[in-house]
């Protein structure tokens, strides 16, 4: 038996259960995207596009995961340089509050935002309080709600990121810069950050690719008002049982989540990654 022959067998059953569990699936929303009554067709795409408030999810979508993936990095990056440079026991702490999060469901969390966010709750109260905010007011359904939420959601996906091509930076790199007359904050910015990038990127993809497909948290902190796409889907599927057009619009956001990871492919590419 021939190392060829060895290495399919070995891999055979991954590939059959990838083609199963994903690459059946997707087919099979291809081609539901391209089904009307009379045959194929592009109908459903033409309708998403040709529709300005579908066009306006797509663009709140994209917009809104832009700025969640800006926040998170900005966020993550300081956080994941803090717990990379702290002594071994500490480090061992912040990571495990870092990750505690993620043990706990999507839902229950987003719940707890309800009950922080809503009219009543502990963060309009505080406004109102020092009279930053009128009475009455409230950051549940708002966008500023969804961006929150999913920051609180996607920010140990972009710090454990970072952490892990910062922990690898070499300290000698940092004195070096330091002993040439670099501030500390000189230093972040041309050693550190720099070297760092790698782990940027791959964070950055995470946060995106995650907001852009989150379904429960834009749901419940967005309410029927204010959709993003994955809602949009569900509305289709649920409400209207347009299923193909549900397709399209899926087949639209996976075609947006494929380009996102074509710059990231060719980065890695480059042997950068």
């Amino acid at each position: 038996m021939t190392d060829r022959t060895e290495n399919m067998l070995l891999v055979g059953p991954g590939l059959l259960l990838l083609a199963l569990a994903f690459l059946l699936p997707i087919f099979q929303m291809l081609s539901l995207s391209v089904t009307g009554p009379s045959g194929l067709t592009l109908l459903n795409f033409v309708n998403f596009l040709g529709d300005p408030f579908y066009l306006g999810v797509l663009w709140r979508t994209i917009r809104l995961s832009l700025l969640i993936t800006v926040i998170c990095a900005l966020i993550g990056f300081p956080l994941a340089y803090i717990i990379s440079k702290v002594g071994s026991t500490m480090r061992l702490w912040l990571i495990a509050i870092l990750i505690l999060p993620l043990m706990t469901s999507v839902v229950v969390r987003t719940f707890g935002w309800m009950v922080l966010l809503s009219r009543s709750g502990l963060i309009p109260q505080v406004l109102q309080g020092l009279g930053l905010a009128h009475r009455g007011f409230a950051l549940i359904q708002t966008e500023t709600a969804i961006v929150i939420g999913m920051v609180q959601v996607l920010l140990p996906f972009m710090t454990l990121s970072v952490l892990g091509v910062i922990a690898r930076i070499d300290p000698v790199l940092e004195e070096a810069a330091r002993t040439m007359g670099c501030s500390f904050l000189q230093t972040v910015r041309t050693v550190v950050l720099p070297l760092s990038l790698p782990g940027i990127i791959a964070g950055s993809l995470l946060a995106f690719t995650l907001s852009a497909s989150s379904f429960v948290t834009p749901n419940l902190l967005g309410g029927a008002r204010i959709q993003v796409l994955a809602t949009s889907i569900y509305n289709s599927v649920t409400q209207t049982l347009d299923w193909p057009f549900a397709s399209a619009q899926a087949v639209i956001l996976f075609a947006g989540i494929i380009l996102t990871l074509i710059p990231y492919v060719r980065l890695m590419g480059d042997g950068r990654g």
